[in-house]
């Protein structure tokens, strides 16, 4: 099992092989909607084939296990940062309703310098892996993990819990010594942490399903309402890219909207897209490119982001960096979450690369004051199956 975290392809094709396979037993799928799903499928399969051919692969372990970042160049930048996200976190919490204990409504509330403050927060998530690489005293490690696992409940960014745990697992994977087993009820702990607040967070959000007009199968009728929550978010993105692919709609302005910064609105909720739910508006990374290019523009943004996510994964080197690993855990979560909704091409996330490279640089510009040790062992922590 371990060999597959590996593959590059597992973190784009194998989301999208099960997002799409859960789609087909979701819904009575209407004429020419498989269309769409079959095309998502032939290039996640194709994935899968140049990863065999190309043979481009993860470091191994041992290449994570031995690096010790606490006390390094990258660690003390890595840390000025997350005191930095975590001090816009609170200035979220302070200066504006708090969702999850005033309204849930208010979670999508940007008014007020809102937008930008978020901007900011919005890179929680990184808190974590900061915390457990970075951190060499364990109540600092506390602190940003529970800090990068909190916030985006109390504001119900269910996005952003997965993006903390999603990285706090794959930390978690990466650096587990080659002769033991992965830590599987850690990992599954997480996995079902994520659910049931995903669940839960999506009827404080949305309320009910009854009002979900979809030709649902009678599969998903007969699911628990909060199992109905993760089959309705897994499978609307395919769904939605079989539609418009069968009603050949076109409209360019949400693509442009989406890479152009201060254009217009990326929202498609309320909009003219001919949705057949105007309340279920998600849509996989290349939903946008659909619509703007049709069938070939979405295949050239499946293209290209497995090109992002090759070079990621070259630039982890034998060395794994520090900002070189962030980068990756980024592009490798917005692959997971390509079926769903659009994270990849835009200017937040090329923002977050960029950062990442500046703060790189920054890093080797410092007096490396850290003193050589002979044991490179990971150090003890909140996770002590990691030593």
């Amino acid at each position: 099992m371990r060999w597959m975290l590996r593959l590059p392809s597992v973190y784009l094709s194998l989301p999208m092989l099960i997002a799409c396979g859960l789609t087909l037993l979701t819904y009575d799928l209407p004429q020419g909607y498989e269309e769409g799903l079959l095309l998502l499928i032939m290039v996640a399969f194709l994935f899968v084939v140049f990863d065999g051919l190309c043979g481009i692969r993860l470091p191994r372990v041992k290449a994570f296990r031995m690096r010790d970042y606490v006390g390094t160049r990258e660690a003390f930048v890595a840390l000025a940062l997350a005191a930095g996200i975590a001090v816009f976190c609170l200035l979220d919490l302070v200066l504006f309703p708090v969702p999850l204990l005033v309204n849930p409504t208010l979670y999508a509330s940007m008014e007020g310098g809102h937008e930008h403050i978020r901007h900011i927060s919005d890179m929680c998530w990184v808190l974590c892996p900061i915390g457990m690489l970075c951190a060499g005293s364990r109540l600092l490690r506390y602190v940003l993990i529970a800090t990068g696992l909190l916030f985006p409940i109390l504001v119900i960014d269910r996005n952003r819990i997965f993006a903390s745990l999603f990285s706090s697992a794959l930390v978690i994977a990466l650096r587990r010594d080659e002769s033991k087993p992965l830590p599987w009820k850690i990992i599954v702990f997480l996995a079902v942490l994520g659910a049931t607040v995903f669940s839960v967070l999506g009827m404080l959000r949305s309320g009910t399903l009854e009002y979900v007009t979809l030709p649902f199968s009678d599969m998903y009728r007969n699911a628990p309402q909060g199992l109905k929550w993760l089959l309705l978010y897994i499978s609307a993105g395919p769904y939605n890219f079989g539609a418009m692919l069968a009603k050949h709609y076109h409209n360019a302005s949400f693509l442009v909207n989406q890479l152009v910064p201060m254009s217009g609105s990326i929202a498609t909720a309320g909009t003219g897209i001919p949705l057949d739910a105007s309340n279920i508006n998600v849509g996989t990374e290349y939903f946008p490119f659909l619509l703007a290019l049709g069938p070939f523009g979405a295949v050239a943004a499946m293209l290209t982001l497995y090109g992002l996510l090759l070079w990621s994964v070259r630039r982890l080197g034998s060395t794994v960096s520090l900002f070189a690993l962030l980068i990756f855990l980024r592009v490798s979560y917005v692959c997971v979450m390509a079926p769903f909704a659009p994270q990849a091409f835009t200017w937040t996330s090329g923002g977050f690369i960029a950062v990442c490279l500046v703060m790189q640089v920054v890093a080797a510009w410092l007096p490396n004051r850290k003193a050589r040790r002979s044991d490179h062992t990971v150090p003890a922590g909140i996770f002590p199956s990691l030593k």
